[in-house]
């Protein structure tokens, strides 16, 4: 059995910063070797180079655990042993504690969120200015850090989709990280957003303007039950057939139907995103700031399940990958 989430904050640890110098002792996490990240994880220390012009250090004090961090350390995305000991996450929220000769954009002191920064799983990190952005101080740290990759992936999928104002839309694992968001911006541009998710979601998703249907078997009646009208617009951030056949029966537009997660059924003539197209590139830069604002002044509703020590990474992971509460899983260094 996997451990207990930990909801305090860890103990300070021995780690040490010369704010004069720049010297940064860091604790790591790194996957040496590929499989559970119970077993390939491990907690390592080395001292980080002081930083260039345009980079500042920063003293990491949330991080946000993704599904795509176990991926990559099962060796679902390839297993290139040279790549060992192969840093960890993406994304985390946290204070500059120094920043390298000429660089002015940011002081120490300012609360930021680093998104997309490899090798986030960390107590400090060096990084360069423009992979930071400004955190409100409306915005907790624990929130900040588990935003941005699923806060740009849903909005690359909603712009994707071209979501507007009187769109009929069915968005599936609408309770999801990624759902939560997709949901969110649909009906913010004017959709009817229908969401699919277990019982226990359905107030949730209500209150989030959505109306919610339960998955499984008789799926597509309950949603054309549920629909005002024609279903133009369908995103899947979950990746079953069920999603995929269920869309291309209600959507008549293909090019409406996008996902996040079926790339096994990309000859059905859905879009499938993952970052990497120019297009998607641009929704997802476009996207950062004004994620986190909504974040910030309370319009984009967002939740954190769980918080994990830096060093129950693996635990974090493996919770994951399995049933969970809703809401983002966070480290806390």
């Amino acid at each position: 059995m996997a451990d207990s989430p930990n909801t305090n904050t860890p103990d300070t640890n021995d780690n040490t910063l010369d704010i004069d110098s720049a010297a940064v002792t860091a604790r790591q996490v790194v996957a040496v070797r590929y499989g559970d990240p119970v077993e390939a994880l491990e907690v390592v220390k080395a001292e980080l180079p002081v930083p260039d012009p345009g980079q500042v250090v920063v003293a990491v004090e949330a991080i946000g655990v993704n599904p795509i961090d176990a991926k990559i350390i099962r060796g679902f995305m390839g297993t290139d042993e040279s790549a060992l000991p192969r840093p960890v996450g993406n994304e985390f929220a946290g204070t500059v504690r120094a920043v390298g000769p000429g660089t002015d954009d940011l002081a120490v002191g300012d609360p930021v969120i680093g998104y997309p920064v490899p090798g986030a799983y960390a107590d400090h990190v060096v990084v360069a200015t423009d992979r930071l952005h400004r955190r409100p101080e409306s915005l907790d740290v624990q929130r900040a850090a588990g935003l941005l990759l699923v806060g740009v992936t849903a909005a690359d999928a909603v712009a994707t989709a071209h979501v507007a104002d009187g769109d009929v839309v069915v968005v599936h694992g609408g309770a999801g990280a990624v759902g939560v968001v997709a949901v969110q911006l649909a009906v913010k541009a004017g959709a009817t957003v229908i969401a699919t998710a277990a019982q226990t979601n359905h107030e949730y998703l209500r209150g989030l303007g959505a109306i919610p249907v339960t998955y499984g078997d008789g799926l597509i009646e309950r949603i054309r039950e549920a629909a005002p009208g024609t279903v133009t617009v369908a995103i899947d951030t979950v990746g079953t057939d069920e999603a995929i056949d269920v869309s291309l029966e209600l959507v008549a537009d293909r090019s409406r139907i996008v996902s996040i997660a079926a790339f096994g059924r990309a000859e059905d003539g859905i879009v499938l995103i993952d970052g990497s197209s120019s297009d998607s590139k641009r929704h997802r830069a476009e996207a950062i700031e004004p994620l986190i604002a909504a974040a910030a002044d309370g319009s984009l509703v967002t939740e954190v399940a769980a918080t994990y020590p830096l060093d129950r990474a693996g635990h974090a992971l493996a919770d994951l990958s399995g049933r969970h509460p809703r809401g983002k899983f966070v480290l806390l260094p």
